[in-house]
């Protein structure tokens, strides 16, 4: 029995060794520890955490992922998910980096050295660049989602926290090892300095943990309300009467979308400046599809089918949650105008906010849109109170002609101003800032958070409302992902 097990034993570390040096053979006697040896190890260790800490960024990049998708199909007119792009690769990295310190860690503790082949070190600095381009690269252009890694931090940092304590405490053993297999007294004093700072600065980090959901569960503000962006597009075409009808289904309180006036003066649900991404453009008007939304009359925009594109590019991964009548219902969507979207508004009290866009020059409405798109809605059936009314342009005249409107502003508040409503980028406004906006009676809606970790964030920080592309997955939540009573933190940084 003993001698099986030997030879388990050792077909194990022959396989190890192996895998790190593509030897056959390996040494039979434990071998005292080297300084190359060690670095290797922290070598494969610091990439390993190098890429782990790039999985946990793309993950965040989920939130808004679906922006950068519409990005590079209007720049190259390619739709491909990103976000699964990155994930996926990010995540194969991190599995060979894995598998290649776990197995680094059983040669440590079995006594053996630690020797990679050029194949590992050519894949580890491989691992290295990738991951480095890929942060330089978010860096460049995409700077603003470093304040949405910062902000999901408060979200994460109690857990994350406890998962490097576990890590710590295990690698502990492999430090122990170099220090006592090492002859070198520098070294020595090195290692354990170096572990001695780490240690420290992991067990007072708590202290600075901050987040909104440290909180009296008692003092846990009211749920935000639900806005759709453009509809409930997860389950629906956006900007389309479809998607109205699921986001009142999911129960969500505002449709916010986007109005462009087209040749012949009727306001229309657009986001694009162009058809392309979200019509069939392309085959109805070959020779038209860069031109801008606004340049067709409405009976051309009637002539194009709002809904196929769905069913082609599958933007949010949810068609398979769909039924064969709504796949049915799908094919049959139009580009609405604006005065159909009121009109249903009204009819199920469901409140409206837009974005107005300005016609390109030469446009016969280039100078009075704002005034076709009141008029539009003045004379639609929908109740002032409804229209929640976000365009700058002309909004002196608007407050005079509609009074009833309520007017929502996105930027912040400036020193001894007056508002009532303010719509901004949850990257825009601090958890303080929030609630000292709400003290002031001022309400705030955050745009656009996906993620339930980010609603949880926004709920607990106390904002009136987010704008979303997952309204059935947040109006679904009962409460926050987390929330930690605060007296229970305190007690625990006095221990």
């Amino acid at each position: 029995m003993v001698s099986r097990h030997r030879v388990w034993k050792s077909c194990c570390l022959g396989g190890l060794w192996w895998f790190h040096s593509c030897k056959c053979e390996r040494p039979k006697d434990k071998e005292p520890k080297t300084t190359h040896e060690c670095i290797r190890v922290l070598v494969i260790f610091a990439i390993f955490a190098f890429t782990f800490i790039w999985l946990y960024v793309t993950l965040i990049l989920g939130n808004d992922i679906h922006n950068f998708n519409e990005y590079i199909f209007r720049s190259a007119g390619l739709w491909v998910d990103w976000s699964l792009v990155l994930v996926i690769v990010t995540a194969v990295l991190l599995t060979y980096c894995s598998f290649l310190l776990l197995t680094s860690l059983c040669l440590t503790l079995c006594g053996q050295p630690v020797i990679l082949h050029i194949i590992h070190k050519v894949l580890l600095t491989l691992c290295f660049v990738l991951v480095t381009l890929g942060i330089v690269f978010l860096d460049l252009k995409w700077k603003e989602e470093w304040d949405a890694v910062s902000i999901s931090l408060q979200m994460t940092s109690p857990f994350l926290h406890i998962g490097a304590v576990v890590g710590v405490s295990a690698f502990a053993w492999v430090v122990a090892g170099y220090y006592w297999g090492t002859s070198s007294k520098v070294f020595k004093w090195i290692i354990l300095t170096v572990f001695a700072i780490l240690l420290v600065a992991l067990y007072i980090s708590p202290l600075f943990i901050s987040s909104p959901c440290i909180l009296e569960s008692s003092k846990l503000p009211s749920k935000p309300k639900i806005y759709g962006h453009r509809g409930a597009p997860m389950l629906a075409p956006e900007n389309t009467m479809m998607s109205f009808d699921k986001l009142v289904a999911v129960g969500a309180d505002v449709f916010e979308t986007d109005v462009m006036v087209s040749l012949d003066g009727i306001p229309f649900l657009m986001h694009d400046s162009t058809l392309q991404r979200t019509t069939n453009v392309k085959n109805v008007f070959p020779n038209q599809e860069k031109e801008n939304s606004s340049n067709f009359t409405w009976s051309d925009l009637q002539q194009l089918n709002a809904g196929e594109w769905f069913l082609q590019k599958n933007p949010f991964h949810t068609l398979g949650s769909l039924s064969e009548p709504d796949i049915q219902e799908v094919k049959k969507q139009k580009i609405p105008s604006l005065e159909n979207l009121l009109n249903a508004a009204e009819k199920h009290n469901i409140s409206v906010l837009f974005d107005l866009r300005q016609p390109p020059d030469g446009h016969p409405f280039n100078e009075t849109y704002v005034n076709v798109t009141l008029t539009t809605i003045l004379n639609s059936k929908i109740r002032p109170e409804l229209v929640l009314w976000l365009p700058d342009e002309e909004r002196n005249l608007v407050i005079v002609e509609a009074p009833g409107f309520r007017q929502i502003y996105g930027r912040k508040k400036e020193e001894n101003e007056t508002l009532d409503f303010v719509n901004l980028s949850y990257k825009n406004l601090t958890v303080s800032e929030v609630r000292s906006y709400r003290n002031d009676n001022i309400s705030v809606n955050f745009y656009v958070v996906n993620k339930p970790w980010l609603f949880s964030h926004a709920w607990c920080a106390g904002v009136t409302s987010v704008t979303t592309n997952a309204c059935q997955l947040l109006q679904a939540m009962q409460r926050p992902c987390w929330v930690l009573v605060s007296n229970i933190l305190d007690n625990l940084s006095q221990l």
